[in-house]
């Protein structure tokens, strides 16, 4: 890959205020959040205020009964995870490699993209009934689309000179693949990888809601229906934590990757 497309990649750390930013955002958000309860004075089922919901959540996560539906939720996004990427991978490289299948396929992806996933839930609990099942099936759903689309953009992207180089020093399709390919488009991979994976939660929560289950996503139906407006930010609150865990999980690993340190290395 050629130094200016690896160039795109690279992504220095921040520091100074650049590292502050995002707790100064956050900060803010909280303090108009806490000026509005105070002025506006809501019904706490309305719009309870940080405090309420900081002590809702610290009383939830106390609680032994809450630990089953976060570990069920999480469970169900990561099998959907493990699903998408075990399918959109090869189907990836299959429309790398095959101009038909490149033909056939890449037409219709920006269009599946664009179901919601609130859609397809009814129709996977006529399909395959209810229960965990269907819910990981839907968070594949959810993160096959991203994987695909980046995994694609990375091996088309790839420096055909590097690849011409290669079959001249007689490497096959598969060494191609897996020594060539596979390693200068990992950035791409990934961040299908980052976004995918952080889409896996919100498909296990609408998954839960419509198909049942025994995750947080029943856990905010039942609180939703005794308008518990402190217990559902502070559920919200937990599923933003996972699907931020999911995202940093993957961001470590490339942050830590030996191939894209080399990749980083070559470009200095």
């Amino acid at each position: 890959m050629s130094g200016s497309s690896r160039r795109t990649h690279r992504r220095p750390r921040p520091t100074g205020l650049l590292a502050a930013a995002p707790w100064l955002f956050g900060a803010a958000l909280l303090l108009g959040w806490a000026l509005f309860v105070a002025l506006a004075a809501p019904p706490p089922y309305l719009m309870p205020s940080p405090a309420a919901v900081a002590g809702r959540l610290a009383s939830s996560l106390a609680n032994p009964g809450f630990w089953p539906y976060v570990s069920t939720t999480f469970a169900a996004a990561l099998g959907g995870c493990a699903l998408g990427v075990a399918v959109a991978l090869p189907m990836a490289i299959g429309i790398h490699r095959s101009r038909f299948l490149s033909a056939a396929i890449t037409p219709f992806l920006g269009a599946t993209q664009a179901i919601p996933a609130i859609a397809i839930a009814p129709l996977l609990a006529i399909w395959v009934g209810y229960g965990l099942g269907p819910i990981v099936l839907l968070c594949a759903l959810m993160v096959f689309f991203p994987i695909l689309v980046s995994s694609v953009v990375g091996l088309r992207h790839v420096d055909p000179d590097v690849v011409d180089a290669a079959r001249m020093d007689g490497a096959g399709r598969l060494a191609l693949l897996a020594f060539i390919e596979l390693p200068l488009a990992l950035p791409n991979v990934l961040a299908g990888l980052r976004n995918g994976f952080a889409l896996s939660v919100t498909g296990a929560v609408v998954g839960e809601m419509v198909m049942g289950g025994a995750g947080l996503g029943q856990l905010l139906t039942v609180q939703r229906d005794a308008v518990d407006t402190a217990g559902m930010f502070a559920t919200i609150a937990v599923l933003c934590a996972l699907a931020s865990g999911l995202y940093g999980l993957v961001y470590l690993v490339e942050r830590r990757s030996p191939t894209l340190a080399a990749l980083r290395r070559s470009d200095r």
